[in-house]
C-alpha cells in the first residue's frame, strides 16, 4: 500500500502537465512555421535563398525541427552555396530524426565545414536510433580528436549511443568519466539499462541519482516505474510515487499512463489508478485503454464497460480489451456483441482481436460467427499467423467441424505445440481416435514438444478407441520420458479409459492408489460406468465417496438409481430416487436453448420445492 501522505503534502495532481500549456506550445509552433514559410518565400524572391550567411539558416532551422518537413530541409540545403557548419548541423539533426537515421552519419562524412560539438550531438543521436555501434565508435574517436569529449552534451550523446547499442560497459565508463553531469546524463544511462532489460541497474542508478540530490523528471520516473513492474518491486514503486509527490515531479501524459498501467493492470489497484486517471488534465487513447484494462484485470466488467462507453475515441486496442474482458468473464455472447459493434464502427480488427473473437465463438458454440470471421480473414488478406491459425483450429474443433480444422492445420506454414495439440484433442473429442494418435506420432517425429494438454488428447483418443494397454503406456511415458507430472485431468482420462472398457475393478484400484487425493469427477466417471456395466456394488462405493465431497448433487443419486435400473433392481432404483425428496436434495433443473435472431435464450425447468440437504450421513445410512 502507498504510505499515508502527510496533511501538508499536496496531491500528485498538482504536478500534472496542463492542457493549456500543451495548447500554447502547439500554437507557438504553428506560428513559427508560418513565419518560416513567409521568410523563405521572401528570400527566394530576393535571390538570397542560396546564401548560407543570410536568414535562410533560420528557415532551415524551422524546417529541420519539423520531421514532416524533411524533404523541404533536403531541398533547401542542396541549394546552398558552401554550406556552413550551422547548416550542416541542421541537416544532420533533421536526418537523425528520420526513418533513415544513418543518412545523418553520411551527411557528417560529407561535411566540408569543420564540425563543432553540436555536430557530434546530432550524429551520435543518429547512431543511437539506428542503432549502429561501429559508426558510433568512429564518431567517439572523432570527438576525442577534436577535443569535444569533455563537453557534457557530447558525453550525454555518447552514453545514450552506447546504451542503445547494448554496450553498457562503455556507456557506464563514459558516464563515470564525465567531469559534469546533468539530468540528461542520468536519464541516458537509465534508459540504456532499461532498453537492454537490466531493470535492477535501472533502480540502482535511480538510487544513486537520489543520493546525489539530482532531481528526477517524468522520463526518469517512467523507466523506474516500468522497471519496478518488471521486477515486481511493489514497495520500490510505492516509494517512487511518494518521491514524485514530495519532489514535485511534473506528471505528463506518458507518466500518467505508466502509473495507470502499473497500478491498474499489473497490480489490480484500480482505485489508485482511477484517481490518477481522473486527475489527468490531458488524456490520450492509451490512458483510456490502460484504465479499461485495469478494470478488466480485476474482473470489474461493469466499470470497464461504463468507461469504454465514455471513451471519446476508441482504437483497435480499446475494442480488443473489452472483448478479452468478456471472454475472461465467460460472457462470450457479450464478447461477440462487442465485436459486432466494432465492425459496425468500421474499426479494422487485428490478429489479437480475431483470435479472441474466435475463442468466444468456440466457447459459445457459434460456428456461424466463426465461419464469418474466417471469411473476413480470407477476403481481407489478414495474415493467418500462428495465433490466429490455432484459434481457428480450436474453434472448428469445438464446434464440430473437424474437416475445416484439418484444412486450416494443413495450410498453416508454421505450427507449434498448441497447433498440434488442438488438432489431436479435436480429433479425439470428435471420436476420430486413429487420426488423433497418428498426429501425435507425427508431432513427436517433427521434434515438437508435447504438453500436458497434448496427453489429455492422446488419452481421450485411447479411451474412445478402447486402447487400454496403449493408453496406459502413453500415461507412463508422459512421466518417464516426457517428464510431465500428471494432473487430475490425466488421472480422470485413465479412469475413463479403464471404465469404458469394463475394467471397473482396475479403475477403482487406480483411484485408490493415486499419489494425490482424487476429486469428485473421478468417482463420478466410475459411477457412470457402473450403470453401463451393471456393477451396482461398486456404484454404491462410488456414491459414498462422492457424498463426502458434494452431498447436494442430485446427479450422483440419479446415476446410482440408473445403475440399479440397469441391473433390474427396480425397488432399489426407486428407493434411491425417493431419498432425494426425503433428505431434501434439490434436483438441478434442466436447461435447453434454441437459437433465434442471433441470440440463445434459455428455457429452465423449475423445481424449487426441496430445501438443501442438511446431513449426508443420514442418507448414506439408508442406501441399499
Amino acid at each position: 500500500m502507498l504510505r499515508r501522505r502527510s496533511r501538508r503534502r499536496r496531491p500528485i495532481s498538482r504536478h500534472f502537465t496542463t492542457a493549456a500549456s500543451a495548447a500554447t506550445a502547439t500554437a507557438t509552433a504553428t506560428t513559427a512555421a508560418a513565419a518560416a514559410r513567409e521568410l523563405h518565400g521572401h528570400l527566394i524572391r530576393s535571390g538570397r535563398h542560396t546564401d548560407p550567411t543570410s536568414p535562410i539558416s533560420d528557415v532551415l532551422r524551422s524546417y529541420a525541427l519539423a520531421p514532416h518537413n524533411l524533404p523541404k530541409t533536403r531541398l533547401l540545403f542542396s541549394q546552398l552555396h558552401n554550406p556552413t557548419t550551422l547548416a550542416f548541423n541542421w541537416l544532420i539533426r533533421a536526418l537523425s530524426q528520420s526513418d533513415r537515421p544513418l543518412d545523418a552519419v553520411l551527411a557528417y562524412d560529407q561535411m566540408r565545414a569543420p564540425p563543432n560539438k553540436l555536430t557530434f550531438v546530432y550524429a551520435l543521436k543518429a547512431c543511437a536510433r539506428a542503432p549502429h555501434v561501429v559508426h558510433g565508435r568512429r564518431l567517439h574517436g572523432q570527438c576525442l580528436k577534436h577535443g569535444f569529449d569533455s563537453y557534457m552534451f557530447v558525453g550525454n550523446g555518447l552514453v545514450r549511443m552506447y546504451g542503445a547499442c547494448g554496450e553498457l560497459g562503455l556507456a557506464r565508463k563514459v558516464f563515470d568519466e564525465m567531469p559534469h553531469r546533468d539530468l540528461v546524463s542520468w536519464n541516458s544511462l537509465i534508459c540504456g539499462y532499461f532498453q537492454q532489460g537490466r531493470f535492477g541497474e535501472v533502480l540502482g542508478v535511480f538510487g544513486a541519482m537520489r543520493a546525489g540530490r539530482v532531481m528526477a523528471d517524468a522520463v526518469t520516473m517512467v523507466k523506474v516505474l516500468l522497471a519496478c513492474g518488471e521486477l515486481g518491486e511493489q514497495g520500490f514503486a510505492d516509494d517512487s510515487v511518494e518521491y514524485m509527490e514530495r519532489s514535485g515531479v511534473e506528471v505528463d501524459v506518458y507518466l500518467g499512463n505508466t502509473l495507470i498501467d502499473l497500478y491498474g493492470r499489473r497490480r489490480g489497484r484500480v482505485d489508485f489508478a482511477r484517481k490518477v486517471f481522473d486527475e489527468m488534465p490531458v488524456r490520450n487513447v492509451v490512458s483510456w485503454n490502460a484504465m479499461v484494462m485495469g478494470y478488466v484485470k480485476v474482473g470489474d466488467l461493469l466499470n470497464s464497460r461504463k468507461l469504454f462507453d465514455e471513451m471519446p475515441v476508441r482504437d483497435v486496442v480499446s475494442w480488443t480489451t473489452m472483448i478479452n474482458g468478456y471472454c475472461q468473464g465467460k460472457r462470450f455472447s457479450d464478447a461477440l456483441m462487442v465485436f459486432r459493434e466494432m465492425m459496425a464502427a468500421k474499426v479494422r480488427p487485428d490478429e489479437i482481436t480475431l483470435a479472441s473473437v474466435l475463442s468466444a465463438c468456440a466457447h459459445a458454440g457459434r460456428l456461424d460467427i466463426g465461419n464469418a470471421v474466417h471469411d473476413y480473414i480470407l477476403s481481407n488478406n489478414v495474415t493467418v499467423d500462428i495465433y490466429v491459425g490455432n484459434s481457428l483450429i480450436d474453434m472448428y474443433c469445438k464446434c464440430g467441424n473437424i474437416e475445416k480444422a484439418m484444412e486450416v492445420f494443413r495450410d498453416m506454414k508454421e505450427k507449434d505445440s498448441v497447433s498440434w495439440t488442438a488438432v489431436i484433442v479435436g480429433l479425439a473429442v470428435n471420436g476420430i481416435a486413429d487420426d488423433a494418435l497418428e498426429h501425435f506420432s507425427r508431432m513427436l517425429k517433427a521434434g515438437v514438444r508435447a504438453s500436458d494438454v497434448t496427453f489429455i488428447g492422446v488419452l481421450l483418443a485411447c479411451s474412445h478407441a478402447g486402447l487400454v494397454d496403449q493408453g496406459l503406456e502413453h500415461f507412463n511415458r508422459m512421466t518417464e520420458v516426457h517428464k510431465i507430472e500428471p494432473k487430475m485431468k490425466h488421472y480422470g482420462c485413465v479412469v475413463d479409459l479403464l471404465s469404458r472398457s469394463g475394467h471397473l475393478d482396475r479403475a477403482y484400484e487406480f483411484i485408490e492408489k493415486m499419489p494425490v487425493a482424487p476429486d469428485p469427477v473421478l468417482w463420478r466417471i466410475l459411477l457412470s460406468a457402473c450403470k453401463l456395466h451393471e456393477n451396482v456394488n461398486l456404484a454404491e462405493v462410488a456414491l459414498k465417496k462422492l457424498l463426502q465431497f458434494d452431498p447436494n448433487n442430485s446427479g450422483n443419486y440419479v446415476l446410482l438409481s440408473n445403475a440399479y435400473a440397469s441391473a433390474d433392481r427396480w425397488n432399489d432404483s426407486e428407493k434411491t430416487r425417493n431419498l432425494l425428496t426425503k433428505f431434501g436434495v434439490e434436483k438441478e433443473p434442466g436447461c435447453s436453448s434454441i437459437e433465434a435472431n442471433g441470440s440463445l435464450p434459455e428455457s429452465v425447468a423449475q423445481n424449487n420445492k426441496l430445501p438443501f440437504l442438511k446431513d449426508y450421513r443420514a442418507l448414506t445410512a439408508e442406501l441399499p
